[in-house]
């Protein structure tokens, strides 16, 4: 009797800690803005560049790239990448995720969650847009990993907190065994992007108190 073939050994990635920072409300303030929320994207996603370079792919004038990314710095989302140049200053993302809590209380916190909402929901349109113009053109195994999916479920506020507490999970746990972007492992990796919105479905509960239910 043959001995049977060895199977390949297929490497399991170590889990790594994620970088995280939660700005407090000065600095989510700062975040609101979309330019500045477009620029911590980029450096997040391609890795450090300088204020020219920003500025070209952004459209704008290197002065005001500048503003924006001392602001950033200001508040702890990038910082200074060391670099072989001493003519140009490199900025670099210093985390991988921004975790801004729901707000809880009304007033001033509630209107700065509600425009950093309003910021990112416009910057994900944009990409998911994008997204669907280049579909056509997507080679037919990323056609099938994508999806726009639309899924309603009857739940009790706990319960729908509970989901999402679980999908995130999901979704950080492939994020802490997935090199940082920028560290590609190999030619047929790509940056994933995944959109988790979850609400209750519009006009279904009161807006103040005191509103019936429709």
């Amino acid at each position: 009797m043959k001995n049977p073939r060895p199977q390949p050994v297929q490497s399991v990635a170590t889990p790594r800690t994620l970088s995280r920072v939660v700005p407090d409300p000065t600095a989510l303030k700062a975040l609101t803005h979309p330019v500045r929320l477009r620029m911590l994207g980029m450096l997040s996603l391609d890795g450090p560049a300088t204020a020219t370079q920003l500025a070209v792919r952004l459209g704008l004038n290197s002065g005001a790239t500048s503003y924006h990314l001392r602001q950033l710095a200001q508040y702890g989302f990038i910082e200074e990448a060391p670099h072989a140049s001493r003519r140009d200053r490199w900025w670099r993302a210093s985390h991988e995720l921004t975790s801004v809590p729901a707000s809880e209380a009304d007033g001033e916190a509630l209107d700065l969650d509600l425009a950093f909402n309003q910021a990112i929901l416009s910057l994900q349109v944009g990409q998911m847009q994008q997204a669907l113009e280049e579909y056509a053109e997507l080679p037919a195994e990323w056609r099938k990993a994508s999806t726009a999916s639309d899924i309603i479920i009857p739940m009790t506020a706990e319960q729908a907190e509970a989901l999402t507490r679980r999908l995130t999970d999901i979704i950080l746990e492939a994020m802490r065994v997935a090199p940082p972007l920028g560290e590609l492992a190999s030619s047929d990796m790509v940056p994933f992007s995944i959109m988790l919105h979850a609400f209750p479905y519009p006009g279904r509960l009161p807006h103040s108190e005191g509103d019936g239910k429709p």
